[in-house]
This record gives C-alpha cells, sequence and structure tokens, in this order.
C-alpha cells in the first residue's frame, strides 16, 4: 500500500469513527429519554458519557501514526479498536432505544446483541493484548512470545463464537434470550465460562512482556517504552479484578440456583474504571510520540493537541454561556426563553477568547512536551527585548554568542562584523 493511500484510509477510518461517535450522543439521548428512571444506574451514566468520549483518542492517534508510518501495526490496531469501540457503543445505544421504544426501529435485541456479545471480545483482545504485546515497534519481544500471540488469537476467535451463539437470557437486553443462541448446544455457556478467564491472563501476560522489554531496553527505547509499560500494566491489574470480581459475583449467584440480577454498584463501577484505563493507552502512546519523537509525527501532533483543546474548550464554554446567559435572563426579564441573545453574547465571548486560549495552550503543550524548543523561543524573546535598548556593540556581540550557544549548542561560534572600508574585515572569535 503506497503511503498516500494508506493516509486516505487511515484518515477515513477516523472519520467514520467520528461520526459514529456523533451517532452515540443522538442515540444516546433518544435512548435516555426512552428509559424510565430505574433502568438507567449511575455507572452506566457514567460509562455512556465519559468512557466513549476519552475513546476518542483511539482513531485520532492511530490515524495520525498509520498514516505516517503505514508499515508499523502499532496505528493499525488502535485504529481498528477505536472502530470497534465506537461500534460497540453505537449497537448499545441502538438496542437501548429500540427495547424502550417497541417498533420504532427493526431488530433491537439482535443489533444489541452483535455488541454486547460478539464484539466485545476481539475489542478488548485486539487493544488489550495484541496493542501492547507489539508496541513500540511492531514486533514481538522475541520468539519465545509466538505461543502468547497464538493463544490469544485462538482464544478471541473461540470466546467470540461461544459468547455470541451461547442459549440464554440476555442480561445486558432486559432478559430477553439471545436470539442468535443454539437451544440445542446449552454446553456453549460452560464453555465460554472455561474460556473466559484465558482473556485476563492473556492481557496480564502482555503487560508483563511490556514490562520485560522496557527492563532489557536502554536509551530512547526505554524512555519510549516508560509510559505505556506503566499504563498498559496499571489497566491490565485493574481489568484483571473486574473480571475476577464480576466472574466471581456470576458464580454465587448460580450456585444458589437464582437467576443473575444486574450486577451490583460497585461491580459496574470497578468495570468502568478498568475500561477506563485502556483509554489512557493510547493517551501515553501519544506522550510517546511528542516526549520521545517515537515515529516522527511530533508536529502533526502538537497542532492536534493544541486545536484538539482549544475547540473542547471553546465548545464547553459555548454550552455554559449559553446556559448561564439563560438563566441570568431568565431571572432579570422573567421570560422563560432567551435563545437568540444568549446565542450572540456566546458568540461574542467565544470570539474574544479565542486567541488567549490557543496562546495558553499552546505554551502549555511547549512546555510539557517541547521544553527545549519552549526554553530556546524564551532566550530569543529576551534577547530581541535587550536588542532594542542595548547600544554598545561588544555587549550585543556577546549577547548574540550567548543566545547562539544556548539556542543551538554548537562547538564554536565566531561572529564576523561587516567592514567600515571594503579592503578590511575583522573577524572575532567568542
Amino acid at each position: 500500500m503506497s503511503a498516500r493511500a494508506a493516509a486516505w484510509l487511515a484518515w477515513s477510518l477516523a472519520t467514520l469513527c467520528g461520526v459514529m461517535f456523533v451517532a452515540v450522543g443522538v442515540l444516546g439521548v433518544l435512548a435516555q429519554s426512552a428509559q424510565s428512571p430505574g433502568d438507567s444506574t449511575i455507572a452506566g451514566t457514567i460509562s455512556e458519557t465519559v468512557i466513549f468520549v476519552l475513546f476518542l483518542a483511539f482513531p485520532i492517534v492511530g490515524a495520525l501514526v498509520a498514516s505516517r508510518r503505514p508499515q508499523n501495526p502499532i496505528g493499525w490496531i488502535c485504529l481498528a479498536s477505536g472502530l470497534l469501540w465506537m461500534l460497540l457503543a453505537v449497537t448499545d445505544s441502538y438496542s437501548i432505544y429500540g427495547v424502550a421504544r417497541p417498533g420504532s426501529v427493526p431488530f433491537p435485541v439482535a443489533v444489541g446483541t452483535i455488541g454486547n456479545q460478539w464484539l466485545w471480545v476481539p475489542t478488548v483482545g485486539l487493544f488489550g493484548i495484541y496493542m501492547i504485546l507489539l508496541f513500540p515497534d511492531g514486533r514481538l519481544p522475541s520468539k519465545r512470545w509466538r505461543p502468547l500471540a497464538w493463544l490469544s488469537g485462538v482464544m478471541i476467535v473461540l470466546l467470540s463464537i461461544t459468547e455470541g451463539l451461547a442459549p440464554g437470557p440476555l442480561e445486558n437486553q432486559g432478559g430477553v434470550r439471545n436470539p442468535f443462541g443454539l437451544e440445542a448446544l446449552p454446553w456453549l455457556e460452560d464453555v465460554s465460562y472455561i474460556i473466559l478467564p484465558l482473556l485476563p491472563l492473556c492481557i496480564l501476560a502482555s503487560a508483563v512482556s511490556m514490562v520485560l522489554r522496557f527492563r532489557r531496553s536502554r536509551g530512547e527505547v526505554r524512555q519510549q517504552i516508560k509510559w505505556v509499560a506503566f499504563v498498559a500494566s496499571f489497566s491490565g491489574l485493574l481489568y484483571l479484578i473486574a473480571m475476577i470480581s464480576q466472574l466471581v459475583f456470576v458464580l454465587n449467584v448460580s450456585e444458589s440456583g437464582g437467576s443473575i440480577p444486574r450486577f451490583p454498584w460497585w461491580a459496574e463501577v470497578l468495570f468502568s474504571v478498568a475500561v477506563l484505563g485502556f483509554a489512557g493507552v493510547p493517551v501515553a502512546i501519544g506522550f510517546a510520540v511528542l516526549k520521545y519523537r517515537l515515529y516522527d509525527i511530533d508536529v502533526v501532533i502538537n497542532r492536534t493537541l493544541v486545536y484538539g483543546s482549544l475547540t473542547a474548550m471553546l465548545v464547553a464554554l459555548y454550552f455554559g454561556s449559553v446556559a448561564a446567559t439563560q438563566t441570568i435572563l431568565r431571572a432579570l426579564t422573567g421570560q422563560t426563553e432567551q435563545p437568540q441573545l444568549a446565542v450572540v453574547i456566546s458568540t461574542l465571548v467565544i470570539a474574544a477568547l479565542f486567541n488567549p486560549l490557543r496562546r495558553r495552550i499552546q505554551s502549555f503543550i511547549d512546555r510539557r512536551f517541547y521544553r527545549r524548543k519552549y526554553d530556546a523561543r524564551k532566550t530569543l524573546e529576551a534577547f530581541s527585548a535587550r536588542l532594542r535598548e542595548e547600544t554598545d556593540l561588544e555587549t550585543l556581540n556577546s549577547d548574540l554568542a550567548d543566545v547562539i550557544r544556548e539556542t543551538m549548542q554548537p562547538a564554536h561560534v565566531s561572529l564576523w562584523l561587516r567592514p567600515d572600508r571594503p579592503p578590511r574585515g575583522e573577524q572575532a572569535d567568542l
């Protein structure tokens, strides 16, 4: 695949993720309005409003890396993970809305089952295992890790099949039976429970491989892996605890002979936090790209961070100012709605804050990720200020040489002064 075709494909998939994210928002609002108050939980609300916003880091980082380094599978894995997460969100919101309002959309239970029973395994496995196992160069740490790669692939396929075809009620679908379930094969559910513990164990093993890779690396590669290894290890351990907790809860309920109810609030919160931890891995990859030039796309990501953060802040300020302005106008005038005036005031506020916010965000990112460039720019700005006030030529010569040494760090600095008379010149070694 050519570089241009790879870039087009990567950004097309990232755009598709963005479209699905908007669809998730629309379907989420419709589903929330259609549900009765007792159908939603605090943990579920947190998952829907926070987790999938942060998981936009997957397609963004993946598209950036894949478009510039298409031969490295890391970018494509990250991009595919983002696509799968968004598919999960779309199918879940679609199903919730369809079940709450029967007849509004076709096949809501089947669509929800595709996401909740079939897609979640490759979604978690692809990123939780292979992304961590292959980072940073797209290769296994050594040949000894090939059995883990093959075992993980077989486990993902088998668990997806058993989860998708196991008959019985679906807790995530309000207790309705699995429309894809094979009623003649009830033992598929038992097989699924047997295979399920392998998923967190493979994730934990991949995290161990990254820790070992980090310990054996040196220099810049060690710095590249450091943050990703820490976040991946922490996320894998947290997910392992969450999976074991839910598995123990299910087994205890099954042994008591009762039906499996909704998981307790602490289990939902723990699972949400564990899943949210995986969103930190692409952020850590972006940190490695920025700070240690892992894929040489730091300039692109610098602009993405600046204008992405700026857009998020301006959108939040805009809607916040619209709501605040409407509240103030309602209190002052007694009228229930003042939408036009609130929008005008909010637009003026956003226009006034655009450049100051952009400068502050750019300064923060430069200080955090581009310290040398930031220090050099500050040195040049200070020299420019002295240049306007200093009149002594010798002092200016010395200051100029100091600035060059500090910003460019050459082995030797020589300053050549244009002669007053053409035949003779003057050169000073500083």
